[in-house]
């Protein structure tokens, strides 16, 4: 009971033994399974998902690869169940041939987990092959005169088969002169020797017939048989001697085919025939007999086909040399395969991601790669490596895995696509390497705003532009990819002039194209500012804005506007100037102001005398505008004349304007009143005389009036300054360093600024005359309007705003500031009793 007792505990300590190593194995992602050798293609091996807890339904959606380090597949992972299974019949002779324990090797990779599995499959001997000889008919010659004892080795028989399925017993039937004896040999094996029981007498047979039976153990047990036979010579007593008992030679694996490889040498100091030796190979594997030929003759060793260390590191033979008597002796020979550096690492990729974001965070596992080299020592030995250029670093898993992750964050406006290349080389000289190229796309993250062409935009626009035109386009450029570097436009919402900046222009959100949707009027807007903002189309989305600039370009679209003679309306007389007979050349006889609503080269007004009473009679200013005399009028020039000015600007192309001024010559009131008279009656031919006389009576009357307030006025001035210049002569020396420019004189002293006209005209309407003063201007041209948010002037100022006006204007030339006296000295004719317009020349 308690012998029992304890063999129970010990059977359980190894169950729990093996289910202890097995868990561990599935916990460290290592399996191992057995399975029998010739099972047909689909036999099951094992439960490989239910064995590392892996989940059929994730498995199918990630994907799952078994690979083999063979090249040939022996395996195959069935999807649905995950069983692992048989891809084809295993002859395990043919795999591990003279390997006690044979074991395939395989791994499972699961790609969406990025994990690897390794697997170990034994394959179990089957007792399918029987023992069996090289030669089923053997012959031994043996000499009559061999003493009883003397033994012969036999041939062994080979079974492929390990264990009590290999070869276990050799039996001898046929004959009583010989008896069988196994010894057995340095690595275990045995080696069948026939030994002689009884002597031998040619003459009593010449030969003996005899079965060698080899059996191994299995169940049942098989055999193989070979037919001795013996021919019993006469008399050699000397048999033939190798020169050493075991030769040896190192032979690299890149040996040509054909060579001699080593020769074996065996004497014989008999003559004749029993010193003739022949050379045999009396052991030799199945797989050395096809790479090694021995020349009976020579004792050469040739090489038949390449050798390959990774499939034989050395091979043993047993040589035989017999002479013609039939005694022999036997040398070993041990060939060993020196390994070259003949193979390249050999590179599988074994998982591998195609795309990955650029904000995936360094370590990010990228692809599995599977290395290893068929060489030995340091010719088998691989290092890896990857440009240290890349963002890419290589990580040793376990054995011959490696995994590539990323070594710091990814740009994919910097790099949109890596080609990565890992090469593997091995330590031979010279070395020999192979790599696979990894091609991995960078998905873009939106991490960069627009970013406009230019750092502000602007751009001129004509005034009078059609609505909708272009007026530029501002460009944005993204450096994301796809929808993260879509741009699209949009204004900064604002006013121009109280309206909102959408009812002048619009952008087109695709494009940024600026259009104007309204035309524009250079005298109400010179200059629009605004703002762009490009936005892409990431989210979140990020953005950029941008100054645009719009200057309005003023054109020539107004013409220039005759302010002064005003235009006639239904009158015969727009307006009438009056000058005397006796004028001077030069004389100033009126002022055609005007002015012009544009700007710059547009505004710029010219004057000239288009028609004429009188050709030459009178002269117009080219700038200023001013109608002066050019010569002294004549008798025979008629009273009434009528000139045509044509003012013109300096814009392409040019607008212009007319002014018809009528100009009366006149010395005395009886003239102008003629004059007047008939105008009045050439435009009202049906009315009577007397309402016509009666208005120019008290028109008379009136400026009359007038021009007496004016002597009188005059006359107090003169005596204010006579009494001042009395005062400033006793302080003379005083002011004697003020420059006599800056004093308006009366008696001959120059007078302060220009000239200064005081004008009296009459305008003849249709029934009703009016007088008109009209105060002295030494202007070229009236300012242009002003600013719209300044409140435009009056066209008749007093004097002070007549000065803030020219102070306003530095380009008009300074105006006089005050009412001047009329120089006391002619042309002013006093004896006129009626004077319409008072001359007074500089």
């Amino acid at each position: 009971m308690y012998m029992a007792g304890r063999r129970r505990c010990r059977r359980d300590r190894a169950l729990l033994c093996c289910v202890l190593v097995a868990v561990w194995e599935a916990v460290w992602g290592q399996m191992r399974y057995s399975v029998p050798e010739e099972m047909p293609k689909g036999s099951f091996v094992g439960d490989v998902a239910k064995d590392l807890a892996l989940d059929l339904p994730a498995l199918q959606d990630s994907g799952v690869r078994l690979l083999s380090e063979s090249r040939t597949r022996y395996f195959a992972l069935h999807g649905k169940t995950g069983h692992l299974v048989t891809a084809e019949r295993i002859d395990r002779e043919q795999l591990c041939e003279s390997v006690q324990q044979c074991v395939l090797r395989c791994e499972v990779i699961v790609d969406g987990e990025m994990k690897v599995y390794e697997i170990e499959v034994e394959i179990r001997d089957i007792n399918d092959n029987a023992p069996s000889f090289k030669e089923i008919e053997l012959e031994e010659r043996i000499s009559e005169m061999t003493a009883p004892g003397s033994r012969f080795p036999l041939a062994e028989a080979h079974d492929p088969d390990v264990g009590r399925n290999s070869l276990q017993r050799y039996e001898l039937s046929g004959d009583e002169h010989f008896s069988l004896s196994v010894q057995a040999g340095p690595g275990g094996d045995q080696r069948p020797e026939l030994v002689l029981a009884k002597a031998l007498d040619r003459e009593e047979a010449a030969f003996h017939e005899l079965v060698l039976r080899a059996s191994d153990g299995g169940e049942p047990s098989r055999t193989g048989t070979a037919r001795i036979r013996v021919a019993v010579l006469d008399a050699n007593d000397n048999a033939p001697a190798f020169s050493q008992a075991e030769y040896t030679v190192r032979v690299a694996e890149d040996v040509l085919v054909g060579s001699t490889l080593l020769t074996v040498t065996a004497t014989d100091a008999d003559e004749g025939m029993n010193s003739d030796v022949k050379y045999s190979l009396k052991k030799v594997t199945e797989k050395a007999s096809k790479i090694f030929q021995l020349d009976s003759a020579t004792g050469g060793i040739m090489l038949l086909q390449s050798l390959d260390f990774e499939e034989g590191e050395s091979y043993e033979l047993e040589v035989q040399a017999r002479d013609g008597g039939g005694l022999f002796d036997t040398a070993k020979v041990a060939i060993t395969v020196t390994d070259v550096n003949d193979n390249a690492p050999e590179m599988t990729v074994t998982s591998q991601l195609s795309e990955i974001s650029e904000g995936a965070p360094p370590g990010t596992v990228v692809a599995l790669l599977h290395v290893q080299d068929r060489d030995s020592g340091a010719n088998g030995q691989v290092r890896c490596n990857i440009a240290e250029s890349l963002p890419f670093r290589l990580e040793k898993l376990f054995k011959n895995y490696y995994r590539v992750v990323t070594a710091r964050e990814l740009d994919r406006e910097e790099v949109s696509e890596y080609n990565v290349t890992v090469r593997a080389s091995d330590g031979g000289s010279p070395s020999l390497w192979s790599s696979a190229v990894l091609s991995l796309r960078v998905l873009d993250v939106n991490d960069n705003a627009p970013v406009f062409a230019e750092a502000r935009y602007s751009a001129r626009v004509s005034e009078n532009n059609a609505a909708g035109a272009l007026v530029l386009t501002v460009r944005a450029a993204d450096a994301d990819w796809g929808q993260n570097a879509r741009v699209r436009y949009r204004l900064w919402e604002g006013r121009v002039r109280g309206a909102p900046l959408s009812s002048y222009v619009s952008v087109h959100a695709e494009t940024g194209a600026l259009y104007a949707l309204r035309s524009f009027d250079y005298e109400e807007v010179r200059e629009v500012g605004l703002w762009v903002r490009a936005e892409d189309g990431g989210a979140p989305s990020l953005s950029s804005n941008v100054s645009v600039r719009l200057v309005i370009v003023d054109e020539n679209d107004n013409a220039p506007q005759v302010l002064y003679p005003p235009p006639a309306s239904g009158a015969v007389w727009a307006g009438v100037e009056l000058a005397p007979r006796s004028a001077e050349p030069g004389a100033l006889v009126a002022k055609v102001v005007a002015v012009d609503a544009d700007a710059g080269q547009n505004a710029w007004l010219s004057y000239e005398l288009a028609k004429a009473t009188e050709p030459g009679l009178f002269r117009v200013g080219l700038h200023s505008g001013e109608v002066r005399t050019a010569r002294v009028p004549l008798s025979r020039d008629a009273a009434r004349q009528s000139l045509v000015v044509v003012v013109k600007d300096h814009g392409r192309p040019a607008l212009s304007a007319t002014a018809t001024l009528t100009v009366v010559l006149a010395e005395s009131v009886g003239e102008l009143l003629s004059e007047l008279g008939s105008a009045a009656a050439a435009a009202a031919p049906g009315e009577p005389p007397g309402s016509l006389t009666r208005w120019l009576v008290l028109a008379v009357a009136a400026v009359s009036c007038l021009f007496l307030a004016f002597l009188l006025l005059l006359l107090a001035l003169r005596l204010r300054r006579w009494r001042r210049s009395q005062l400033l002569a006793a302080g003379s020396g005083a002011l004697r360093g003020v420059p006599a420019s800056h004093f308006v004189g009366i008696d001959g002293v120059r007078a302060f600024l220009h000239s200064y006209s005081h004008e009296v005209s009459l305008t003849a309407d249709s029934r009703k005359s009016q007088l008109r003063f009209s105060g002295g201007s030494c202007c070229d041209t009236l300012p242009a309007r002003p600013p719209p948010d300044e409140p435009a002037p009056l066209l008749a100022e007093d004097a002070d705003g007549a000065r803030r006006a020219d102070l306003a204007d530095p380009a008009a030339p300074p105006v006089s500031s005050s009412h001047h006296a009329c120089s006391a000295t002619p042309p002013c004719p006093a004896s006129l009793p009626f004077p319409s317009r008072l001359l007074c020349p500089s």
